[in-house]
């Protein structure tokens, strides 16, 4: 076994959850933290904090959805129930995001700051119990999952599924997700993502990624250097 826990013979294979799972795991930190901080008394700064939960919320949801519409429907179709335990958490995790829906207007609802501020820390408990049950469903991805995926996929084919999956994404969301990846994945990583951004896509998509994503993103050094890495200008 390696280190994570997987089979010696999977550790070196393509990963197709490690990104995207790196980018939600940093930013379920933040939000938690950012709504542990918060002055929900102060009610300009609670319609901030609640705005950026819903944009959490929405890619949170999102990434399911798509792991249900690209990466299930391809364990089913070459191992039936092979997928099964996966779906049934996802839909524990719709039931999550219905309470968190509820808690989410109960402090939007209350006026009083003290009501407001009672409200919004039954929101970040939730939020918390929310994290910890992604933080393990998660890990039964990249370990139980991924471990039937290199079994019944090449790389190759594990590439295409995601680069179906991605090729699905409109283009405000796919940036989204990146400016969730690049600030949580280790610089190799993120040097050999935008590497293949510039090696197969039109310099315009690898522009914008640079501009919307990756320098807003990164602190100024190490968007330096991944600029430098790339064999572009560094930043003004």
């Amino acid at each position: 076994m390696s280190p994570g826990g997987l089979p010696m013979s999977i550790s070196t294979r393509y990963d197709i959850y490690r990104a995207v799972h790196k980018g939600l795991r940093l930013a379920h930190g933040r939000m938690l933290a950012r709504l542990g901080n918060a002055d929900f008394a102060d009610a300009a700064e609670a319609a901030a904090v609640l705005a950026e939960l819903d944009r959490h919320l929405m890619l949170a949801a999102s990434h399911l959805r798509h792991e249900e519409d690209f990466i299930h429907p391809a364990l089913e179709g070459r191992a039936p129930g092979a997928a099964a335990a996966l779906e049934e958490q996802h839909r524990h995790h719709g039931a999550r995001f219905g309470e968190l829906a509820a808690l989410i207007a109960a402090v939007r609802g209350a006026t009083a700051a003290a009501a407001r501020a009672a409200a919004a820390h039954d929101l970040y408990l939730a939020f918390a119990i929310f994290m910890a049950e992604d933080f393990a469903h998660m890990n039964e991805e990249e370990t139980a999952a991924r471990a039937r995926l290199c079994a019944l996929f090449t790389d190759a084919e594990q590439m295409a599924i995601e680069g179906a999956l991605v090729g699905s994404l409109p283009p405000e969301e796919n940036m989204a997700f990146m400016g969730l990846m690049l600030p949580a994945i280790a610089p190799a990583e993120r040097l050999a993502m935008l590497a293949g951004i510039r090696d197969t896509a039109p310099r315009e998509v690898l522009d914008a990624v640079i501009e919307h994503a990756a320098r807003p993103s990164l602190p100024p050094r190490e968007f330096n250097v991944l600029l430098q890495d790339l064999g572009l200008a560094l930043a003004a």
